[in-house]
């Protein structure tokens, strides 16, 4: 069903609760939303659609809201498919609707409705389009996290459609006037981390256009609307994730472990630095832990810790898999420190200081703890000699 945000402004969007995987990578318990809005005027704009297997609820909402009266436009802030793949039901159910597009997501557009091409309004960077009292803006937003992005600005209310920037994961009320939560803050960080978080530049971009302009209320594509205090809150938060500044000053530390030694000695390390005084010392088993969650902590920490047991000569697959997730998502700005255990040849440490070290500007806080098979009393005093170091590191001693 439609909810009413203004007077004039609607949101037709639906929840998906039924998802396991957003984008078949990433696990959503708590699902996601598809985002969509109307705004009623003498002429009617539809803000994006919904994912294809929402199109008749989609549809139903935007239905009620109309109330008997026809979309004008459709604009599209953003050809991937959780969001446009109901533009040809729209399409066909409204034959005078046009669509506004930018030049590269007319190309998207053809990509994947080559029929629809005829019915386009290329828009260009900061042209604006008058529907009646609401003239809106249109902000392009390249790599944030398609070429194609184009945020919308109506100038008449401060709203900013900010296609899939400050969006979120779970299943929200998206409409709701309650403050955003911890949690939602959470998932609205592994949220940007793993989409967006390649592209801060762009990111850091985007966000200098949008200071320029007066904003009431961010109305995403995913996740719960922004208003009041939760835009300067993200906003802030976009600004640190971006220039990949860390939140806070404290370790993630992450492990692969096959039989319990190297998580032994991971284990070791975070209590240690904890009694060490160093806070929010967060621990994850790779093969148990989605690598979502980690990146999303290693962008709020600052340091990083990884400890793998050798494994066929090289990298434990599920450690493989995040070091090079993280060198993926460019978190620079961060120190490290690795542990590797091997019964015969150790050799992890060196393949990830490798593969970390592609990262420009890869900080080592010491040389690798090295064990075989078990840690012993030397190792645990190598841990010791490393958590004081770390800590220093940490708290600015």
């Amino acid at each position: 069903m439609k909810q009413k945000i203004t007077e004039d402004l609607y949101y037709i969007g639906v929840a998906d609760r039924r998802i396991n995987l957003f984008e078949n990578v990433y696990p959503v318990s708590e699902g996601v939303t598809y985002n969509s809005y109307l705004l009623s005027d003498d002429k009617n704009v539809v803000f994006d659609t919904a994912d294809g297997a929402y199109t008749g609820a989609f549809m139903a909402n935007l239905s009620d809201a109309l109330d008997g009266r026809s979309p004008d436009y459709l604009v599209i802030s953003h050809m991937e498919p959780d969001h446009s793949a109901s533009v040809k039901a729209l399409a066909e159910k409204y034959p005078e609707m046009q669509i506004v597009v930018n030049a590269k997501s007319k190309v998207f557009l053809e990509g994947f409705f080559p029929s629809l091409t005829n019915r386009t309004v290329v828009v260009k960077e900061g042209d604006e389009l008058s529907i009646g009292k609401h003239v809106l803006k249109f902000v392009f937003a390249p790599m944030v996290h398609w070429p194609e992005v184009m945020f919308t600005y109506d100038a008449t209310d401060g709203t900013l459609f900010s296609a899939d920037a400050f969006g979120s994961f779970g299943a929200c009320h998206a409409a709701t006037e309650e403050r955003i939560s911890d949690g939602y803050v959470s998932e609205a960080r592994r949220y940007y981390t793993n989409i967006v978080g390649k592209y801060g530049t762009q990111v850091l971009a985007a966000l200098k256009k949008a200071s320029g302009i007066a904003i009431s209320r961010v109305c995403p594509l995913h996740g719960q609307i922004l208003q009041g205090d939760d835009i300067a809150l993200m906003t802030g938060l976009y600004l640190k994730w971006a220039s990949y500044t860390p939140e806070e000053r404290s370790v993630a530390v992450a492990y692969a472990s096959v039989y319990g030694n190297t998580k032994k000695a991971a284990e070791y390390l975070a209590a240690k630095l904890t009694a060490l005084g160093v806070k929010n010392v967060s621990v994850y088993d790779v093969s148990r832990t989605h690598f979502s969650y980690i990146i999303a902590d290693c962008f709020k920490k600052s340091h990083i810790v990884l400890a793998s047991v050798t494994y066929n000569a090289g990298i434990f697959p599920t450690m493989d898999s995040l070091v090079r997730e993280i060198v993926r998502h460019n978190i620079v700005n961060r120190k490290f420190a690795l542990i590797e255990n091997g019964s015969w040849a150790a050799q992890s440490a060196k393949l990830m200081a490798e593969i970390v070290s592609e990262i420009k500007g890869t900080c080592f806080v010491s040389e690798p703890v090295s064990f075989r098979s078990t840690p012993k009393e030397d190792t645990f005093s190598a841990l010791d000699t490393l958590a004081e170091t770390l800590a220093k590191d940490v708290n600015g001693d």
